[in-house]
């Protein structure tokens, strides 16, 4: 029987135009060549072996029906050099596998090193383009095997023999102690010249320094570092070096309910998550990113800000129509297996909070001021103004009837409130008191519609009964104090209805009489990023040693690698959704720094070392105190 591996047995490598999945047995399950968002060369993670993979591993056993994970593995130091060893009754080996950030061709590397003993090894590629729909030609071309499909050509380098089997390149060879067999597959067009033969060894040399480089930068030095660098880099892994977008993730239709058909294609540029993401790279000391995230912007949103997409293609594609795949038969059966996105044409609100929530970091960062960003900045709110009454799918992209949510209104009023902030820092020439008139507006209609003061929370949408997990970021975008008696009961009230036992957060109901929002059937795992939400929210009210035993156990449910997907399912307890996801490393470097300085100005408060402001009462005041926690 095929053994299924779990979303968290897999490791990411990357050269940040794509990225790589490798299987804990030597099995890289998915890779999308040459682009996140191009089709799949080894799609076998939403099938079979039958739709491409690459396993190295010892001999015996030589496929999955006898299963052998490595013994240990571990990233090299601060980098995505991945390393496994296995250890088998004749010896023991270490294999490294990367993808060097390049300019040219894509390449993923395989080093095979012997550590004790002599150990047989296999290596089986088994190419599958066009999302395991096609069987290439496999051929050689001197002493090089190439499999060529199409517009693609997949060429395969090793210096020992390589023969062609029913499809599969299969290798077997043997390495003692103190040896090592390298492996090199290149993708370049089919119609072009062969791409060179990279020198392994020193690719991997520049690779690591690359990787050491980077991290170096990061400004945090909280007691929670590893994991804020581990998730730093599975950040940066997202990041389409040539344009400056971010994928959500760099997968597509991995599964919220396992068997369930909440399957969604996430290697697009989000502006809410690209935005998000790009806080946590500013408050960790990462501008040049932001730059380049400014100008991706810029070319995406063109001079069209009044048909603004909430998401584009990583270079600011508009097109990404949603369409299945009805030959792959989706992990673990979660069917259907989607690519493009339809919600790409839906109106969410909260954007224009998010994205004008990091154009004032990056200020406050000191970002360089763009005259041309300003220009797009300004008709961003100039929309939203006429905009901001109407009704939304909000955050969670509900595929039901359009709602007026909360947590839209709520950003909307950061959008307003960040842009004024702005305006008297002389960041941008505006008429401020329509805009202050605004934002008062917008901030009297949320709490005299948002609120149900029976229950003493705000809810998911004007009226609702059913409460969002959105609503905790109240007081972490400062609209109220933390310390406001309808911010704390939101608080309880998203404990009580929304989080299990452990307290890992649902983003809202899926089951029950208060469910259907959403307009999907099934259920879906609790969602990461919402539990991090939940640790702000209880740090910021006060309940700190809360806050940082809910942080530990989320950081728990980290791999091995330290890396999480979009969601935990809590009775399988299991990782499920897609993976890596930008916002639960996002959150997770987020929380950390929030905990590390709220801890440190209580310290130095009971030393009296320092004076912490007090909450106060009026929105524009707490927003002052709020966000000297967050940039």
């Amino acid at each position: 029987m095929k053994r299924l591996p779990r979303i968290e047995q897999y490791g990411l490598i990357g050269d940040m135009q794509t990225s790589a999945h490798v299987c804990d047995d030597g099995s890289i399950d998915w890779l999308c060549l040459p682009r996140f968002d191009s089709p799949a060369a080894f799609a076998g993670l939403l099938g079979t072996q039958e739709h491409g993979t690459w396993q190295i591993a010892p001999a015996q056993p030589a496929d999955r029906s006898g299963f052998q994970a490595v013994a240990e593995r571990r990233y090299c130091g601060d980098s995505l050099v991945l390393e496994s060893v296995w250890r088998t009754p004749a010896g023991s080996v270490r294999v490294q596998d990367f993808m060097p950030p390049r300019d040219g061709a894509p390449q993923v590397i395989r080093i095979v090193e012997g550590l004790t003993g002599v150990v047989s090894m296999v290596s089986a590629v088994r190419p599958r383009p066009g999302y395991g729909s096609v069987s290439p030609w496999i051929h050689e071309a001197g002493e090089r095997m190439v499999a060529e499909a199409g517009a693609d050509s997949l060429w395969l380098d090793t210096c020992v023999p390589q023969a062609e089997k029913d499809g599969t390149v299969v290798s077997a060879f043997a390495v003692a102690a103190g040896q090592s067999v390298a492996f090199v597959l290149s993708w370049c067009p089919s119609h072009a010249a062969a791409p060179d033969v990279p020198d392994p060894e020193a690719a991997l040399a520049e690779t690591l320094a690359f990787w050491r480089d980077w991290t170096q930068e990061c400004s945090y030095d909280g007691p929670y570092r590893e994991a804020v660098v581990r998730s730093l880099l599975a950040l940066k892994a997202m990041t389409y070096g040539p344009s400056g977008g971010i994928v959500a993730a760099p997968t597509t239709s991995l599964p919220e309910e396992i068997g369930g058909n909440r399957n969604w294609d996430y290697r697009f540029t989000w502006l809410r998550d690209a935005s998000t993401t790009l806080a946590a790279l500013l408050g960790t000391g990462y501008r040049q990113e932001a730059q380049a995230w400014r100008r991706w912007l810029l070319r995406a949103v063109a001079g069209d800000p009044e048909n603004l997409q909430i998401m584009y293609g990583i270079t600011g594609e508009r097109d990404l129509q949603e369409r299945e795949l009805p030959w792959l038969p989706g992990y673990e059966e979660s069917t259907p297996v989607r690519v493009g996105n339809g919600a790409a044409d839906q109106l969410q609100l909260d954007v224009y909070g998010e994205v004008i929530e990091t154009l004032y970091l990056a200020h406050h960062r000191g970002v360089a001021h763009c005259a041309d960003t300003a220009v797009l900045h300004q008709r961003l709110v100039e929309h939203l103004a006429q905009r901001w009454r109407e009704p939304d799918e909000g955050i969670w992209e509900i595929r039901g009837e359009r709602r007026h949510f909360v947590h839209s209104k709520v950003m909307a009023w950061v959008a307003i409130d960040r842009t004024i902030r702005l305006a008297e820092a002389g960041a941008l020439d505006l008429n401020l008191a329509p805009l202050i008139e605004l934002r008062a507006t917008i901030h009297h209609e949320v709490c005299a519609k948002g609120f149900d003061p029976t229950r003493n929370t705000f809810t998911q949408s004007y009226g609702s009964q059913e409460l969002d997990a959105a609503t905790l970021l109240i007081p972490r975008v400062g609209f109220l104090p933390p310390d406001d008696p309808r911010v704390v009961g939101t608080v309880d009230a998203v404990r009580h209805e929304l989080s299990t036992v452990d307290g890992l957060v649902r983003r809202y109901p899926t089951t029950g009489e208060r469910a259907g929002v959403d307009g999907l059937k099934g259920d879906e795992g609790t969602f990461i990023l919402c539990s991090f939400w939940l640790v702000d929210a209880l740090a910021l009210t006060g309940r700190l040693d809360e806050a940082h035993a809910l942080f530990e156990r989320l950081l728990a449910l980290r791999n091995d690698l330290g890396l999480l997907a979009e969601e935990y399912d809590p009775v399988r307890q299991r990782q499920v959704g897609n993976f890596p996801q930008a916002f639960s490393h996002m959150g997770l470097i987020q929380s950390a720094r929030l905990l590390h300085q709220l801890t440190t100005q209580s310290c130095h408060r009971r030393r009296g070392t320092v004076a912490v402001p007090t909450p106060r009462s009026t929105s524009r005041d707490t927003h002052r105190t709020c966000t000297s926690l967050t940039p």
